[in-house]
This record gives structure tokens, sequence and C-alpha cells, in this order.
């Protein structure tokens, strides 16, 4: 983790996205969404890129947008492929990031979308990925497929979006990565108040927005998918674990349930990621062999 990624009292403070163009439905853009045109890459063990996998399967963009993946275990190299990319010929994603600003020193993160027709990186800007995959790439959605960003809805899961970004998907981070006892609690703590806060919204509903999902449901499961087999004893989040929230865990069994969550959650790389290349918080990189988790609904 390098150093810039801290902030005052140990506390982790994570490296802003270096790639930010828009890809845009609008023909005159600089990149116009086109299907085939642009390579997304991303890691199965990766909370970031595994929301861009949940979308592209719910909304048929398979073809429409290829996808290359890298190995889960990750050295000082960066992210490595297990065979060169056969569209970019890259051995490594270190390679697109220098290829497109050869100054780059941060750390290669997925999930990027590379763009064929100029041969560079358009974006790593994870936030935004998967909004353009609803929006400029509507008209290559299958038919049927569910609006995760409906107009009339954007405020508010923009909004639950901040929250859930600043004390659950990167609050786990927080409190992982902390290099003090304070900063630690203050994320463990803020982590835990808003799943609280979850919890109770889920006491009358089935996902977030009521009985249709969002992009809000998109951006919480893959923290959820991986709270009990590695943010719980790994992060230190080990106030309760995830099975001990009653509404939480039926809403996570529920989306599991759905293929394109499910289908693109694989428990092996993730942990095999986490605890292996995570040396700076478990130095032997031994990967536990639990816990049971039963995913299936009753």
């Amino acid at each position: 983790m390098k150093n810039a990624e801290f902030g005052g009292g140990g506390a982790f403070v994570r490296q802003a996205n270096r790639f930010t163009a828009k890809i845009s439905a609008d023909p005159g853009a600089e990149f116009p969404a086109e299907p085939g045109r642009y390579r997304l890459f991303v890691s199965y063990a990766c909370p970031w890129a595994h929301r861009t996998l949940i979308v592209r399967r719910l909304l048929g963009l398979e073809e429409a947008i290829p996808v290359g993946v890298v190995d889960p275990i990750r050295d000082e190299r960066g992210w490595r492929f297990p065979e060169p990319d056969p569209v970019t010929g890259a051995s490594f994603l270190s390679e697109l990031y220098l290829a497109t600003d050869p100054s780059f020193d941060g750390r290669y993160t997925v999930p990027c979308v590379w763009d064929t027709a100029t041969g560079r990186l358009v974006t790593n800007d994870f936030p935004e990925i998967t909004t353009t995959f609803e929006t400029a790439f509507a008209a290559w959605h299958a038919p049927g497929a569910p609006d995760l960003y409906p107009q009339a809805l954007r405020g508010e899961i923009d909004e639950l979006n901040a929250l859930v970004y600043a004390t659950v998907n990167n609050g786990v981070y927080k409190a992982g990565f902390a290099k003090e006892q304070g900063a630690y609690e203050d994320a463990a703590r803020a982590l835990f108040a808003t799943l609280d806060r979850l919890e109770e919204r889920l006491s009358d509903r089935r996902f977030l927005f009521g009985d249709d999902l969002t992009e809000a449901d998109v951006r919480l499961y893959p923290t959820l998918a991986r709270f009990d087999a590695v943010y719980y004893s790994h992060f230190k989040c080990n106030v309760r674990r995830l099975v001990d929230h009653p509404n939480l865990w039926r809403y996570a069994r529920e989306l599991h349930a759905i293929p394109a969550f499910g289908e693109t959650t694989d428990l092996d790389q993730i942990k095999r990621h986490y605890y292996v290349t995570q040396r700076n918080v478990n130095p032997t990189g031994v990967v536990p062999i639990g816990p049971e988790i039963d995913w299936n609904l009753r």
C-alpha cells in the first residue's frame, strides 16, 4: 500500500482515479458508445470490478463489452494476466496504464476500460463505469433488461450510494488498513452504524428501493458477499457477521440467487486475493479454509 494512501492518524485514504474520460451515447463524443470497441478489465476478487460484471450480465452487454480477467494474486508488478491478453498483448495491467500515461506511479487498479480504437485506457473511474453501462450503452441492453438507474430515483440512489461507499464499501478498507487504533475504531463504528441502518431499511422492502433492482443494490452486494469470508476476520470488521443481520442476510442471499450476482461471485478467488496478496495485513499468506456459508435461500 503506497504511503500516499494514508492520511493523518493512520487513516486509509484511497487514491484518486487517474483516468476519468467519459464514454457517451453522443456520436460526436471523443469516446462514443459503440459495441465491441471497449474492453473491460476485471478481477473476480475485486469488489469494484465485481459490480461491473454484475451490471454487464444484468443488462445483457456481454457481446457489446468484451472482458479480460486478471489473476487474483497480485504482486509488486500489479495485476497479472494468466496468459497475455489476446487483444492488447499485455502480460500485466500496468503495461496498459503506462502505455496511456508513462508517468503514472499509482496502483494499477481494476476495473478499467480500454479503447481498442485509440489504444489507450479511457477510464478507471469505478463509480462511473456501471452508470455508463446503464446509460450510454442503453441501445444495446437486452430486451427486458432492468432499469438500474431510473431517472426519477437518481438523486436518492446517488445519496444512498455515497453513504454506502464512504462507510461500507470503502469503510471495510478504512478499518482493515488503518495504522492506528483510533482510525480503525472510527471506521469500524461507522461501518456497523450504516449496516444497522440498512438492516432497518430492508425490514419492509425486498431491495434497497423497493421491489426493483437498482444501482444501489449492485454497489452494496459485493461488500456483503465478501463480508463473512474476508472482512470479518482479515479486516477486523468483527462486531457482527453478515449472517447475524437477518434482513441483510436474506437480502444478500436473494441477490446471490440471481445469476448475474451469484455466478460472478468466486469466493475462492476472493479469499486467495485478500489473504495472499495483502501481506501487510496477513504476513503469512495463509488462506483460511472457512467459514462454511450456505448461500441457498430457504
